[in-house]
């Protein structure tokens, strides 16, 4: 519903909503005269809402559209606010259930279908009353269409027996029936008794609520709303077909809310009002540089949207997508992209919608029907050109209740989203000047047809040198002003943010970094407030372990020496990448192929893939055409408890079954990544960037990649490129060339020798 807020910590109460999760806590008045409620003049019992929209009036009130989510009794009034807050607690529901519930619920209905009809009210509330099934809630959503006086509206909601409310509401619907029944009659007499029209009719007339008064000064503001506004031809019709619907309608009735709150949306969404764009490249470059460490490649691609706009004025905006591990920085540089760009930013988060309804908004014909989450951002916006951040929309669900991932694709295609159609307001919406910024963890789990509308920009992770740098420009100032010790003389050296990255995390981003110097910080505080502000600290490697406890990461490092059957492979996890030893050993058997080390379905394939090559290829190797027959292959992925799955195995296992059965050991300073085919091809895989910085972190002095990567090289920090050796290798006969020590061929068991000719 409407509310009108005008007091200076009312409207202050409702800004600090904004800014937070956009609740407030609703409660009536013992006395309604009273201008400066205290504490105890207020009820304990009552409805924390949502803020669906805020207006600000010509004379300094709001207009707040508020939607009820749930009853809740004050707990304690926090002080030290300029506005009230307080801190609540639900008030549970009583259950109730059985045939006397029901029965009384039926009457309900009736008796409020009854008053619909005589109240020529929307005849869409019978079939909406007649929908809800939950007692409680018929009871609620029977009390806000009457028009009950504060005191019974107080009694029904801090009453926590859905049974007793309904008892109350039939009492007062039966005693409203008859109050329109003797209307009527007497409206008839009236009609019927021409000779003595004026004293009955006057009498008549004094029953009309004094709410008509404002009802028309209601109108008339909505009128001037309407001609100020430049909206569509399509757009315009519908808002005066409804404010006609509007003049016709009782002030008090349901439907005039619904109509009321329809206009009131129309007239918030933005039609013409725009951001003026900051089009400096240089400004912007600045903006960028300034709010994050790296990312050329995002950017390079925001320079060159700005470089188009500047030149063409007119470009539809474009559909970035940042793909990347969590803590990489992905919201926050959709943030600067708005700060660069000189665009309002608006946020929303798609992880767990599943229905449809909140992307395309719900029809009007549904009780508590609204609009989308697109047009909801617009309208919090304010402006037709914000950026708009979709976060986590790999996080997207779906189920009996629609696909949101398909209510997207209208959204986020350039041909399509100048006529946007969301369902409530039943028109076209134009999105084209929106720029729209997706985030996702993983792209193989964005639908395909949704990935197809989108520029898929990577955010790998960053290396340890970038680590630390971003540590030292961003999040020590932070946390440091965080904790309130900008002041103090505190300094974390180099070898300490180095200590911080290697040993108490273990992630592609830096969000678990900024906690552990928020625990430092949080730490320090504690300290200054202890001893005065006086205290100097220097954090160095022996004073984080103090602070932080015993290491709790420990980099997984390369073997010391050769080793047969073991090779060092590169993977990429979600914390970034990582280096996998696999580990072959060859058992007196049947022939068998066993796999162990929680792998999934796609590097068993690569196994068997990598056991078929070296089959094909036994003879050219030096082993017996058959020696599988007499053996079993195990092959083993360690730290088991952690699922592995990828195509980027094949070569490592390859190479690990041929050192096996040769007994040829394997160079320890090389890690390999690549797919095999049955024919030893190598074939590209993705991720070079992070398996890179893996193998720099563990010691690795060569790195095989396949052919095909070689264009990923260049991407590669110059950290890594000087820390490692990148080798592109086109077959297996490449790769064994350079991995295996064939002048270190260990002494073959006797269980083994009969395989090697």
């Amino acid at each position: 519903m409407p509310l009108v807020v005008g007091r200076p910590r009312s409207v202050a109460a409702i800004r600090s909503s904004g800014k937070e999760d956009g609740l407030v806590f609703l409660a009536a008045q013992r006395r309604a005269r009273q201008e400066d409620p205290a504490p105890h003049d207020l009820f304990d019992v009552g409805t924390v809402g949502a803020v669906l929209q805020v207006v600000e009036q010509s004379d300094g009130t709001l207009r707040v559209l508020v939607e009820g989510r749930w009853r809740a009794r004050i707990a304690r009034f926090v002080p030290g606010e300029a506005h009230a807050r307080v801190a609540v607690e639900p008030v549970a529901q009583k259950e109730c259930a059985g045939p006397a519930v029901d029965a009384l619920s039926q009457a309900v209905q009736e008796v409020f279908e009854a008053w619909v009809r005589l109240r020529r009210a929307d005849t869409s509330l019978v079939s909406a009353i007649r929908s809800v099934e939950e007692p409680g809630q018929l009871a609620d959503v029977v009390a806000a269409q009457l028009d009950l006086k504060p005191v019974e509206r107080q009694a029904l909601l801090e009453n926590e027996d859905p049974a007793q409310r309904l008892e109350r509401l039939h009492t007062a619907l039966q005693a409203e029936v008859r109050l329109l029944q003797a209307e009527r009659r007497i409206a008839g007499r009236i009609r019927r008794a021409s000779a003595t029209p004026a004293g009955e009719s006057a009498g008549a007339m004094q029953r009309e609520p004094v709410e008509r008064d404002e009802f028309r000064a209601e109108i008339a503001e909505l009128e001037e709303r309407i001609a100020k506004t430049r909206m569509s031809a399509e757009a315009k019709g519908k808002i005066e077909r409804e404010m006609r619907k509007l003049k016709l309608l009782q002030p008090l009735s349901a439907e005039a809310g619904v109509v009321r709150g329809y206009i009131d949306c129309v007239l918030a969404l933005p039609w013409s009002r725009r951001s003026d764009e900051r089009l400096d490249l240089g400004e912007a470059r600045r903006v960028l540089d300034e709010d994050h460490h790296g990312l050329e490649r995002v950017k390079e691609r925001v320079l060159e949207y700005l470089a188009v706009q500047a030149l063409v004025r007119k470009v539809r905006g474009p559909i970035l997508c940042l793909v990347g591990p969590p803590g990489v920085g992905k919201t926050s540089l959709a943030q600067s992209i708005a700060r660069a760009t000189g665009r309002r930013f608006v946020r929303q988060a798609l992880g767990g919608v599943r229905d449809e309804a909140e992307i395309r908004g719900h029809r009007r014909t549904y009780v508590g029907a609204m609009p989308g989450k697109i047009i909801q951002g617009l309208r919090k916006a304010d402006v037709q050109n914000p950026v708009f951040l979709l976060d986590e929309v790999d996080k997207l669900a779906s189920d009996w209740r629609g696909d949101p991932a398909a209510a997207l694709l209208e959204v986020l295609d350039p041909e399509q989203n100048h006529a946007f159609g969301d369902h409530y307001l039943d028109m076209d919406y134009d999105l084209s000047e929106v720029l729209f910024i997706c985030t996702a963890n993983s792209a193989a789990d964005i639908p395909l047809p949704l990935l197809d509308r989108m520029e898929v920009i990577s955010i790998s992770g960053y290396s340890e040198e970038e680590k630390v740098e971003i540590a030292q420009r961003h999040l020590v100032p932070k946390q440091r002003e965080l904790c309130g010790i900008a002041n103090c003389d505190v300094t974390f050296s180099p070898a300490a943010l180095k200590a911080l990255v290697r040993q108490y995390t273990n992630e592609a981003g830096v969000r678990s970094l900024e906690r552990e110097l928020a625990s430092i910080c949080r730490k320090i505080a504690r300290e200054v407030v202890a001893r005065g502000d006086t205290l100097r600290v220097r954090l160095n490697v022996r004073t984080v372990a103090r602070y932080l406890g015993a290491a709790r990461f420990h980099e997984r490092k390369r073997e010391e020496r050769p080793q047969v059957g073991v090779v060092n492979g590169l993977a990429v996890t979600g914390r970034g990448g990582e280096l996998l030893a696999t580990e072959v050993t060859v058992l007196p058997g049947k022939g068998k192929l066993i796999l162990t080390g929680k792998l999934g379905e796609v590097m068993r394939e690569s196994a068997q893939a990598a056991m078929s090559y070296v089959r094909s290829r036994a003879t050219s190797l030096g082993l017996r055409p058959d020696f599988h027959r007499g053996l079993d292959v195990h092959v083993h992925c360690p730290e088991g408890a952690i699922p592995k799955d990828g195509p980027s195995a094949g070569i490592t296992m390859a190479t690990a079954l041929v050192s096996a059965l040769l007994r040829v050991p394997v160079r320890e300073d090389v890690s390999m990544t690549g797919e095999i085919t049955l024919r030893g091809r190598v074939l590209a895989v993705g991720g070079v960037r992070e398996k890179a910085m893996a193998a720099a972190r563990a010691g690795i002095a060569v790195v095989i990649i396949p052919m095909d990567n070689a264009k990923d090289v260049g991407d590669l920090p110059k950290a890594v490129q000087r820390a490692v050796r990148i080798v592109t290798v086109e077959s297996m006969d490449d790769v064994l060339r350079i991995a295996l020590r064939h002048d270190e061929i260990q002494t073959t068991p006797t269980a083994e020798a009969s395989a090697v000719s």
